[in-house]
């Protein structure tokens, strides 16, 4: 599923699938990384994913870190290091490190409220006379 099928499917129902869910985007990288800044993927309640930011072990620490996020920790940026000894055994040594940035997405996107309301920039301001 590329990064666009996962923003799709987010705006179409929210990344629902049957439950919450959690959005997790590469928000930076250095070096040489599986994939770059933008990169998404959501995971759900089961640890079912869509999409991916990379796959193997530095993956698995991001899914981890979703599942905790449904269980009710903050939303964080989880640092994914690629940069392991070239003899080690692990099959994730690319060279470089990512920030993924872990959230919950379910049910409808968080949104901005507006600023002014009725013509008032600040909502708690006393309304002027005429307004």
């Amino acid at each position: 599923m590329s990064d666009v099928d996962v923003a799709a499917l987010l705006a179409r129902d929210g990344g629902r699938r049957g439950g919450p869910v959690v959005l997790a985007t590469v928000v930076s990288t250095k070096g040489s990384t599986p994939r770059k800044t933008g990169a998404k993927m959501l995971v759900d309640q089961d640890g079912v994913v869509a999409g991916t930011i990379g796959g193997g072990c530095g993956e698995a620490e991001v899914i981890e870190a979703a599942l905790a996020v449904l269980g009710g920790a903050p939303p964080r940026v989880v640092q994914v290091d690629l940069t392991e000894e070239l003899t080690s055994w692990s099959p994730a040594v690319c060279g470089g490190v990512m920030d993924v940035f872990v959230e919950r997405a379910d049910g409808a996107v968080q949104r901005k409220q507006p600023v002014a309301r009725r013509g008032r920039a600040d909502p708690d301001a006393p309304a002027r006379a005429g307004s």
